[in-house]
């Protein structure tokens, strides 16, 4: 199952690659196109396609999907930023720790998409965590933190190929450069690119929180589906990150 995966993640990132090779003088863009080179990875073609099921279903639910992307995007970017900077300071040993670290944690994200998808069709209610975030400052009520957390997830849950871009075909680049510290945030805004595309159509086509006013019974309904997609995708990566 995942040499599919890296198959049609070769496939799709290929023609990012060669423009990524070309480049290489110009340190900015070469980080984004890697980013969206990651995007295509094959761990992060299930997790794209899960956090882009889940902010669809939120876009008919609430009209402060931008900012919860925002916070989403912020997660990323603060992971790939601390761990660009601690191989910065602390060198190759570095990576010679954390492979083992990430791919359990890739293994966690098939469950945790279960999970949601489970919650998303009514079988079960997050209920321990609305009463955390009714507990905590206003910021976080309009679920930014929930995001922000996903975001974190999401970057920490490395796989090969991934683990492969960031270390051994970013890094050099970040070390090479002057401004290096910033790299690693343009590589995360990249590896959010499909999301904000996604994100951007439901905006343009008029999918927000008006459409959940005029037609509850829809909202329950694309809530439900949303679900389903989850339980599949996680049922799918979990069988993949599992050997099952």
């Amino acid at each position: 199952m995942y040499q599919l995966f890296t198959e049609i993640s070769n496939f799709l990132s290929g023609p990012f690659f060669t423009l990524v090779n070309q480049t290489e003088q110009i340190p900015l863009l070469a980080s984004f196109l890697l980013g969206l080179v990651g995007a295509l990875a094959p761990c992060q073609l299930t997790g794209n396609l899960g956090a882009i099921t889940y902010y669809g279903n939120r876009s008919l639910q609430t009209k402060s999907q931008w900012i919860e992307i925002a916070f989403f995007i912020l997660g990323k970017i603060l992971v790939f930023t601390v761990l660009g900077l601690a191989v910065w300071l602390i060198g190759q040993s570095f990576q010679q720790v954390l492979p083992g670290f990430f791919a359990w944690f890739r293994k966690l994200m098939g469950p945790l998409f279960i999970l949601i998808g489970l919650s998303l069709i009514g079988l079960f209610a997050f209920n321990f965590i609305n009463r955390l975030t009714s507990d905590l400052p206003q910021w976080t009520g309009s679920g930014k933190t929930g995001s922000f957390l996903m975001g974190v997830s999401f970057s920490i849950a490395f796989c090969p190929t991934m683990f492969s871009l960031f270390f051994f075909t970013l890094m050099p680049i970040v070390l090479s450069t002057s401004y290096g510290a910033v790299l690693p945030s343009v590589f995360a805004i990249g590896t959010s690119i499909p999301l904000m595309i996604f994100a951007a159509i439901i905006s343009y086509i008029g999918l927000n929180g008006s459409l959940m006013k005029k037609g509850r019974k829809l909202g329950s309904m694309v809530q439900k589906i949303a679900g389903y997609i989850l339980i599949i995708v996680g049922i799918f990566d979990t069988v993949t990150y599992w050997g099952l």
